[in-house]
């Protein structure tokens, strides 16, 4: 996986709520900032792709396929 990096919507003060993400070619990793030693979700570059596309549609509409 390549760096984590943290949303700049993280908050105010120490940044350390939120999640962060680190990509490759393939997948996406996702991981607590508060809790960086501990477990990491990872998912197929597609799958995180579409999961963002339905979570920014105002109306919670799935993207097209």
């Amino acid at each position: 996986m390549g760096n984590w990096r943290r949303s700049s919507y993280s908050g105010e003060g120490d940044g350390n709520n939120c999640v962060e993400i680190a990509t490759s070619s393939t997948h996406v990793a996702v991981r607590d900032s508060k809790a960086p030693a501990r477990a990491t979700l990872t998912f197929p570059r597609a799958a995180f792709t579409r999961f963002l596309a339905t979570v920014e549609d105002p109306e919670g509409n799935p993207p097209p396929r």
